[in-house]
Parts: structure tokens; sequence; C-alpha cells
């Protein structure tokens, strides 16, 4: 957003277990660092049909002395979406409140019932600072074509709640060096590669 009061860019990422959504923050502070880090920035936490919402903040920096001086990325990572989950994980509610800023770090997703005013997790007038300003669908290439249709449907009902309150969206491939031996000898060769464009055809036609 091109407003000089959003210092935080707010991104949200979902996606299917194991579909890489730490790894990609991995390399993103790798990348903002300038070193390898080794650290897992996030991690959501199943624990027996409820969803743990957890979030890490990237800092948009050259070196520790400059940290306060540089904007930066906070991520959120929602549920990690399950195969052979029937309904919903999350109250539909729910996501209206987290892309608009009402639930903040921490709260634990209900299937069955949504955020109440009261709860100690509730915003009640968040600004635009607060809100989500991306949503990013991480998929991985090595498993896309054979995730069960209950994650499309789950990940679906975010996407259009996000395209309803204008979010902008992206998706990320994970995983390419899997699917293409080309890649995994030469990631360079990701833009050359037949078997990245058909899966990267096929992302697309499911997100649409």
């Amino acid at each position: 957003p091109g407003n000089k009061e959003i210092k935080t860019l707010r991104i949200l990422l979902y996606g299917p277990q194991g579909a890489g959504k730490s790894s990609f923050c991995n390399s993103v502070n790798n990348t903002l660092q300038g070193r390898i880090t080794t650290r897992a920035l996030a991690q959501s936490t199943d624990t027996g049909g409820s969803f743990t919402l957890k979030v890490k903040t990237l800092f948009l920096r050259e070196s520790e002395r400059e940290r306060e001086s540089h904007g930066h990325f906070l991520f959120f990572f929602l549920v990690p979406l399950k195969a052979g989950v029937h309904g919903a994980i999350f109250a539909t509610d729910d996501i209206n409140r987290l892309l608009n800023g009402h639930i903040i770090d921490g709260y634990t997703f209900n299937p069955v019932s949504s955020i109440t005013e009261g709860d100690q997790k509730y915003k009640r007038n968040p600004i635009l600072k607060d809100k989500i300003h991306c949503l990013v669908a991480v998929l991985p290439a090595n498993t896309v074509s054979v995730m069960h249709e209950d994650v499309f449907g789950q990940m679906g009902a975010v996407r259009d709640k996000a395209r309803d309150l204008d979010i902008p969206q992206a998706i990320i491939m994970t995983k390419v060096d899997e699917v293409c031996p080309l890649v995994k000898d030469n990631l360079e060769k990701i833009y050359k590669s037949k078997i990245i464009k058909q899966k990267s055809h096929y992302i697309f036609h499911v997100a649409d």
C-alpha cells in the first residue's frame, strides 16, 4: 500500500501442510540479512482440530545497527490446511475479521464459532496498518497435482474473502527442484523447464 503510515507490510501466508511456508520465510530472511539463517520463523500448530495463528517479524535491514531505521515485513501463518478435512476448519466470519485486522497473534481458530469482541485476541477498532495487506498462497510443485479437493476448497474460501476486500494476492510455488531434474541441477533453468511450466499452468488454473 502506498501509505506513509504503513511501516510494516502485513502478509498472510496460507497453504497445505508441508508446502514450505516457513522455509520461504527463512529464504526471505537470508536475503535480507545477507547471510544464511537456520531458524524456522513460524510454525502453525495443529492441536486436534484447533489451529493456532502465529506471527513473526522479518526486519528489512543491512545490519543490526540499522534495524530501527528500516521498515519490515510481518508474516502471518494461517492454519496448516489439511487434506481430508470435511467442512470448514475455521468459522467464515473469522477470515473476514483476520483480513480486516480484528484478530491478533495467538488466536486459536474454532471451526464452529467465531471470535467474539470480548476475546483478548480481538481488536475492536483496527486501522489500515493493522489489516492484511497481501495474501500469498504457498503451493508445493511436487504434490499440488494430487492435493485433496478439501484443501483447494479451504484455500478458495480464504481467497474469495480477500478478493471481496480488494486485497492483492500472489502465489508462490515451492519445491520446484523436486519435480524437474533440469532445475535441480541448475535453478536458472526454471524458466526453460516444460515441467515447471505445466505445474504453473495447473496451479493458476486451480487457483482461479
